[in-house]
């Protein structure tokens, strides 16, 4: 047996109910973990004796590894895993690794015709960096693996896998997905959520602002977006920098529409989660509670809070991450009530990383509701083309693509057809206000017009968007949403990557 293993270390309160003899001979293990300096989400390895490793405990404890981001520690952890189970096959220690031992691994991992599971270019990459982290800190020469040599990295890894879905692809997927819908459009007999106006009314946020999961599942009440512009259907707010991925902190803009829905959500099916969990006495039972006694504004507003032990402390609001957000409370007319946007059933907040249930649980209905028993019998990944464009397919991040490709689509519709903009007036205007590359990067918060062109929209660089949306008449206002239909019907069929539903209808080409 060379198998290796991972646990991790819970977040305070979630270690359940452990045994009263102790855990491996250790009375309290909570406090234990906490003394070695482990803090929650850092992965513990196991060897195939089940032992704690002590060299990867000191890797895990190590600077170089405390300060990558929680789920960039669980990426890196996961990714090293199957490298040391590889290694134990063949009776070598990683800190006796060779350049030869890595080759092979890459083989079997990315080439290796026995390999049911080859990952991609993209994927080594990152693999890569998290081997190349790992033999850097336990100084092992020559080093086995270096990203940052041009034969150690996968040519035909690409920067980022994109998921778009156009405008009306998404509607289908929330009403079939979120809302329990039929093919037809009738709600299904016997459908039954509890959170359809939850995660329809997150799903919208995200399409309508570009947010990342993080960002937009960690929002507090207060932090929705209220400042309307003084022309348009949107809003505008800010974003913590402590959410963020630059840890910089950004205005954010949000349809009218989007926002109403989450206002909905507070004033009804959130509001009735918090009644209930006030009823069961849930909040006071948390082990972490800061109940918020002032909230600053300016430029760097502060939040103030005193504990359940008295304790009184502050902190400026984007400097707190999404895990000591989670602990804000305000007194409310029966109560505590958490200051989180998105609440459980139960009433407590939800985390972040578990809207990738609600997304996943929406993509298998959606296959049950649009795909034959027969084709739902195959994987995903290892259906053909037109059955996969029967069924829409969507993640969290798949939300920000397509708030992408709509803003560039949408901008560039605004600068060809609404203005009627020669060259020379366009040149003009991005010299003023930068072409719409630049406000859709503005958007997404990139430091780089090159990332966002890199990330997002290099599968529709290629395409002549000025000819496509020439071709679009504009003169009647009443048509402009189905003009935009067509405009992204056209680019679905042309460009690889984009769900539209025009495949399951059978439209015309």
């Amino acid at each position: 047996m060379s198998e290796w293993f991972l646990v991790w270390v819970p977040d305070p309160g979630r270690w359940g109910t452990l045994p009263t003899e102790g855990v491996l001979g250790v009375q309290d293990l909570p406090e234990a973990v906490a003394r070695l300096g482990l803090q929650p989400g850092d992965p513990v390895f196991l060897d195939p004796k089940i032992r704690v490793d002590p060299d990867l405990l000191d890797y895990v404890r190590s600077a170089e590894f405390q300060l990558l981001e929680r789920e960039s520690k669980r990426n890196y952890a996961t990714d090293t895993r199957p490298l040391l189970s590889f290694l134990s096959s063949r009776g070598v220690p990683w800190r006796r690794a060779t350049r030869q031992d890595l080759r092979d691994y890459r083989h079997w991992r990315c080439r290796a015709p026995e390999n049911p599971r080859r990952i991609s270019g993209t994927k080594w990459d990152r693999e890569a960096a998290a081997f190349t982290k790992l033999f850097k800190w336990g100084k092992v020469f020559p080093l086995p693996v270096d990203v940052s040599r041009r034969e150690d990295r996968a040519a035909d890894s690409v920067s980022a896998r994109v998921s778009w879905l156009t405008p009306r692809t998404w509607g289908l997927w929330t009403d079939i997905g979120l809302r329990g819908h039929t093919r037809t459009g009738m709600a299904a007999p016997g459908w039954k959520s509890r959170t359809e106006l939850r995660n329809t009314s997150f799903v919208q946020l995200l399409l309508g602002s570009g947010l990342r999961r993080q960002e937009g599942g960690a929002l507090l009440i207060f932090e929705l977006p209220t400042q309307r512009l003084r022309h348009g259907r949107y809003l505008h707010g800010g974003i913590a920098g402590a959410l963020t991925r630059s840890k910089n902190s950004r205005t954010y803009y949000a349809t009218v529409d989007g926002v109403g829905q989450v206002e909905a959500y507070i004033a009804s099916e959130r509001a009735w989660a918090v009644s209930r969990a006030q009823a069961a006495g849930r909040y006071e039972r948390l082990p972490m509670m800061r109940l918020v006694t002032r909230l600053t504004r300016g430029l760097k507003p502060k939040i103030e809070w005193v504990d359940t032990n008295g304790v009184v402390g502050e902190q400026e609001l984007n400097l707190l991450d999404w895990r000591e957000r989670q602990w804000l409370f305000i007194e409310g007319p029966q109560g505590p009530e958490p200051v989180w946007l998105w609440l459980t059933e139960q009433g407590l907040p939800m985390d972040p990383d578990r809207w990738n249930g609600v997304f996943r649980m929406a993509n298998l209905r959606c296959e049950e509701v649009l795909l034959t028993p027969k084709e739902r019998e195959i994987e995903r990944d290892f259906r053909l083309t037109d059955v996969q464009d029967k069924s829409p397919y969507a993640t969290p991040h798949s939300a920000r693509h397509s708030f992408a490709l709509y803003m560039l689509v949408l901008l560039n519709e605004l600068f060809e057809s609404r203005y009627g903009l020669t060259k020379a007036d366009r040149r003009d205007f991005a010299l003023l206000f930068g072409d719409p590359w630049w406000l859709v990067k503005t958007l997404l918060g990139h430091a780089d017009v090159e990332t966002t062109k890199r990330h997002y929209l290099a599968p529709v660089a290629h395409l002549q968007l000025e000819s496509i949306l020439a071709a679009a008449d504009t003169a009647d206002e009443d048509k402009e949403t189905m003009d935009l239909d067509s405009v992204f019907s056209r680019l679905a069929r042309e460009t690889v990557g984009i769900q539209d539903i025009g495949a399951l209808f059978g439209e015309a080409s």
